[in-house]
């Protein structure tokens, strides 16, 4: 649909099916009103009953969620989650999709997906500190894939570069899965103190709605209903849905909201995302259990002609709607006035319990508010999870022609390249506190005037989830954990951003179910609770979705900074520990992809109770000083792992032979659960009894030294070689755009 309000003199079924509502739903609307509705409600129904902002086909499952925890100050339901960080702190998270506004258009929609996610963190009264993204594009070589990666990555870097917070880690996959419906996954982390957070719930009546940041133009309406929809070939047409942002104006905006918040002026507070001014009225109005009367003529506007449903849809960037305490007002429009932004009072809370907006004389808009938040359809859809694929024995899996190949051909490939091309063009130095920058296992900063550190990190794997999405879900959030323990961080808490093809097809809705169902199992036993999220359905076009991706990111607490634990080996003859099982599990692991060109077999299992004992283990003996760097084992395996650790430090390792009776192949590049190398400068042989304690396997791997891996006398991979292939794919691919 073009942006701005249709001009039609009534609403039928036909106009409301453009609208994305179905013929049941346009009759449950029209019992709930008892009447027909106006234009604008009509456009107002449409969005706030679409999947985008209703979760209408999903929150049935998303309740089975493990929210609670020791920690956890705000859980789902509010702008973003909340967890405690002890003295005080807080941290305030969420990660949210951008996905269809993206391929539209990669650099608006990724720069506004950033933007968006960061107004989700201090609306809440938190100053963001670390953005994080998860990217995932087609298959390198397809036509449109250059020019989405330069466009998605460039925007990314645009905005959280201009407003000065620092992009500090992530992920980036290719995939043919993704040729058509890339995803754009934003998450943000910001500090708060804990007497200090703030709410949506607009309590309280006779208080001034205020209006406050950029203007409202015409740019994103509609954006909601479209990322409710699967693409077809007339994608192209969607553009006007996507928003425009503008960095400069967000930096005033955090500043202007930052400086009234620590006044006693605001009551409550919402970012105008998803559905602009509609969605921020109704959900403060609908948790203060109050009504709103809105008076649009107020409402700033840059374009000429506005009506009441472009207003009310428009998705502007860089908008917030407050409630102020009585005589507050012109506290708020200092602040505002001074930082060069919008401030207009554009109404008023009620006892009416309704939401009522008027433009030039006329009622447009007269609905209960509780209908409009708590009405949408809740769908219980068919799913279908087929069977498993059946474990293979890795003694049936191919051998490579040499070791030597397949790891060159691994190491170089778009999979597990360095993604170093991406995150040098984001600054993740800004603000002064990034400890670990990325490239590591997940990133960390300072809890700024402290000596506390937070470790954020974002994962999963779809294959796995295709193959198996319960056990796919629950390596996502195992993976997460192991990648913060890694650093030394206590997991504390989870954000999810659950990326789906279409939820009518049992096929799709089984995905969801079954990764939903794998990510609670894990929850529990990790103690890892969900505390905010987004779902992204329909991704997908002309029927072909993606894989599934429920991609996970989670924070850590490091009580000391002088206690944190990276990938890169400090000096030579460091032992070389391996904690975990080996089982050489090569199921769609990475070696099947690349060098046979195949994705069988199930995922490797993921135990979870093993998975805490290994990881309670590490976290202790970083925290006693007892290793010298740490790296998690996942994508390619053992080897891969070892080769990242080495050109990390710019150091060889020399291997022990191995002794077992798995094939080598299975060994080296096998992907089992749970595993983490440990480098110390002793001999090993207290972490080798520790770990025999908690009933895990263990072994000496080797030691570094030199500069190459060597295996023997046979097998010698030189540093210099590997960092060529490692570092050299993506330049050199990004260079032919």
């Amino acid at each position: 649909m073009a942006s701005g309000s249709p001009a039609v003199a009534h609403v039928t079924p036909d106009l409301a099916a453009e609208h994305g509502l179905s013929s049941e739903e346009y009759a449950h609307l029209l019992d709930i009103l008892g009447r027909a509705p106006s234009l604008t409600e009509l456009g107002i129904f449409s969005v706030m009953w679409s999947e985008h902002c209703s979760y209408k086909s999903s929150k049935v499952w998303l309740r089975l969620l493990p929210t609670e925890g020791p920690r956890v100050i705000q859980g789902p339901g509010e702008n973003a989650g909340v967890v405690d960080l002890g003295d005080g702190d807080a941290a305030i998270f969420k990660m949210e999709s951008h996905n269809h506004p993206s391929f539209i258009e990669p650099y608006q929609g990724a720069a506004t997906g950033v933007g968006g996610i960061m107004r989700d963190v201090f609306t809440m009264g938190a100053r963001p500190v670390a953005n994080l993204n998860a990217l995932r594009f087609g298959e390198p070589d397809h036509p449109k894939t250059r020019h989405l990666v330069s466009g998605v990555v460039a925007g990314i870097g645009g905005y959280g570069n201009c407003i000065g917070v620092p992009t500090v880690g992530g992920e980036v996959n290719f995939d043919e899965g993704y040729n058509t419906n890339i995803l754009v996954n934003a998450m943000c982390v910001g500090l708060a103190r804990t007497d200090r957070i703030f709410y949506a719930a607009a309590k309280g009546t006779g208080h001034s709605v205020v209006y406050v940041g950029s203007k409202t133009g015409r740019d994103g309406i509609h954006g909601a209903t479209m990322a409710s929809a699967e693409f077809n070939d007339d994608t192209e047409e969607k553009r006007p849905t996507v928003q425009v942002g503008d960095p400069f104006t967000e930096k005033l905006l955090v500043e202007a909201c930052l400086e009234l918040m620590a006044t006693d002026a605001i009551i409550a507070i919402q970012d105008m995302g998803a559905a602009g001014l509609t969605c921020s009225c109704i959900e403060m109005a609908d948790k203060g259990g109050v009504g709103i009367d809105l008076d649009l003529d107020a409402v700033p506007t840059r374009e000429q002609g506005m009506s009441a449903y472009d207003m009310m849809l428009s998705e502007s960037q860089e908008r917030m709607l407050m409630v102020l305490t009585p005589g507050a007002e012109e506290i708020a429009r200092a602040v505002f006035t001074k930082w060069g932004l919008d401030f207009a009072i554009v109404g008023i809370t009620t006892d009416t319990g309704r939401l009522v907006a008027r433009h030039k004389g006329e009622t447009k808009v007269d609905v209960p508010i509780d209908v409009l938040a708590n009405s949408a359809p809740e769908y219980k859809r068919p799913w279908v999870l087929p069977e498993p694929p059946e474990a293979i024995d890795p003694s049936d899996v191919a051998p490579p022609e040499s070791i030597e190949a397949a790891l060159e051909a691994m190491i170089g490939s778009p999979h597990l390249c360095s993604r170093a091309w991406v995150w040098e063009q984001y600054d993740h130095m800004v603000m002064a506190d990034t400890l670990v920058r990325p490239g590591g296992d997940a990133a960390v900063v300072r809890i700024h005037g402290t000596n506390k550190g937070l470790a954020a990190t974002a994962d999963v794997t779809p294959r796995y989830c295709a193959a198996d999405p319960r056990e796919g879900g629950k390596q996502a959030v195992a993976e997460v954990w192991r990648n913060l323990t890694a650093t030394g961080a206590e997991p504390i808490a989870i954000t999810d951003c659950l990326n789906f093809g279409n939820p009518e097809r049992p096929e799709i809705m089984g995905q969801f179910v079954g990764c939903i169902e794998g990510m609670v199992e894990a929850c529990n036993t990790l103690d890892f609770p969900v505390v905010s999220g987004n779902v992204s359905l329909y991704n997908e076009t002309n029927g072909q979705a993606i894989p599934p991706t429920p991609a996970i990111g989670g924070i850590g607490l490091i009580p000391d900074i002088t206690q944190i634990a990276r990938i890169a080996p400090t000096a030579p003859d460091q032992n070389l520990v391996l904690i975990g099982p080996e089982r050489g599990h090569l199921g769609q692991s990475l070696y099947m992809q690349i060098v046979l060109d195949a994705k069988l077999g199930a995922p490797p299992p993921v135990d979870l109770e093993a998975e805490k004992r290994a990881g309670d283990l590490v976290r202790s003996l970083i925290r006693e000083d007892g290793v010298a760097a740490v790296h998690d084992i996942s994508d390619g395996g053992l080897l891969i792992a070892l080769c990242e650790m080495a050109l990390a430090g710019n150091i060889g390792i020399e291997l022990a032979p191995y002794q077992g009776n798995l094939p080598l192949h299975a060994v080296l590049f096998g992907e089992d659960q749970g595993r983490y190398i440990v480098a110390v400068d002793g001999d090993g042989q207290d972490i080798l009894t520790r770990a025999s304690e908690s009933g895990l396997p263990a072994r000496l791997l080797g030691r570094t030294g030199g500069d190459a891996i060597t295996m023997g006398d046979e097998s010698v991979f030189p540093l210099a070689r590997l960092r060529e292939l490692h570092e050299g794919w993506l330049p050199e691919h990004m260079r032919t755009i």
